[in-house]
């Protein structure tokens, strides 16, 4: 799970964007050490505190090693004692009408026997080669598994602890009373008494409170994040002065300001504690 550095919102793993507040998240990466998920522009591992920057050097060593192997290749070119023959019927040929040179001859076709000396060569070359798939080593299997598994724990016993100790209210800026929103339910209603939806937060008793309709707003809790609507009042919702759409929602930030109805004549400040 990654948590957005923005909202702190708790996004799945692969995200691209925080699901609340759209900001583009961080890539991620593994430890080579632990598997714990850092950041992949992290100097250091949060968890086990590994130097990743460490990690990149022995790649490269590797990659300076591998070329060695193409030098065991030389060994290809020992057909030489081919090049010596040929240079010998050359000679050969230049004394033909010398009757030693059959028996320089003689001696050349015995020597044809290196070649099937040479011919192993390249086998024990093609031996050597297959060495290369040790490259398979730093690609680890199980590691993925452990990623899986610890990462995830401990972003969820943080929002946890996170959801416990957060508590979040509404200030009425006209009478400068506090409200603190209901934990309990994710869903807020604001208004007044009514025979349909009766309201969580009661402003009937608010100065000018008739601006505000019986059934004028929601604030939503999920997760972490507050959400405000209009759902259709009369004379709208407006935050930091701006009207908010019915149908459409707000997430609320610590000093944002919520006005119930038009005038600015009934308005709440929200707090997060």
């Amino acid at each position: 799970m990654i948590v957005c550095p923005n909202c702190n919102h708790p996004n799945p793993n692969g995200a691209v964007q925080c699901e609340a507040c759209y900001t583009p998240l961080p890539a991620t990466s593994n430890c080579p050490n632990c598997g714990a998920t850092v950041q992949a522009d992290a100097a250091f591992c949060g968890q086990c505190g590994f130097n990743l920057h460490s990690a990149a050097a022995p790649a490269a060593v590797a990659a300076t090693v591998a070329p060695e192997i193409p030098v065991q290749a030389p060994p290809l070119v020992t057909p030489d004692p081919l090049l010596d023959l040929l240079q010998p019927d050359a000679l050969g040929i230049n004394q033909q009408p010398v009757a030693v040179p059959p028996t320089a001859v003689a001696a050349e076709s015995t020597s044809p026997s290196p070649p099937p000396t040479v011919a192993p060569e390249p086998v024990a070359v093609e031996a050597a080669i297959p060495s290369p798939p040790p490259e398979p080593e730093p690609a680890p299997a199980p590691e993925p598994e452990l990623e899986t598994a610890p990462a995830p724990a401990a972003p969820a016993g943080v929002s946890r602890t996170q959801l416990q100790q957060v508590t979040a209210r509404v200030v009425h800026i006209q009478s400068d009373r506090e409200i603190e929103l209901p934990q309990s339910l994710s869903v807020i209603h604001i208004g007044k008494p009514n025979d349909r939806i009766p309201p969580d937060i009661d402003v009937s008793g608010f100065s000018n409170s008739e601006i505000v309709s019986r059934i004028h707003a929601d604030i939503r809790v999920e997760g972490d994040a507050y959400y405000v609507e209009d759902v259709g009042s009369s004379n709208g919702t407006y935050i930091n002065n701006l009207p908010l759409l019915p149908g459409n929602r707000h997430r609320l930030r610590p000093g944002d300001r919520i006005s119930l109805g038009k005038g600015d004549l009934v308005t709440f400040i929200f707090q997060l504690t």
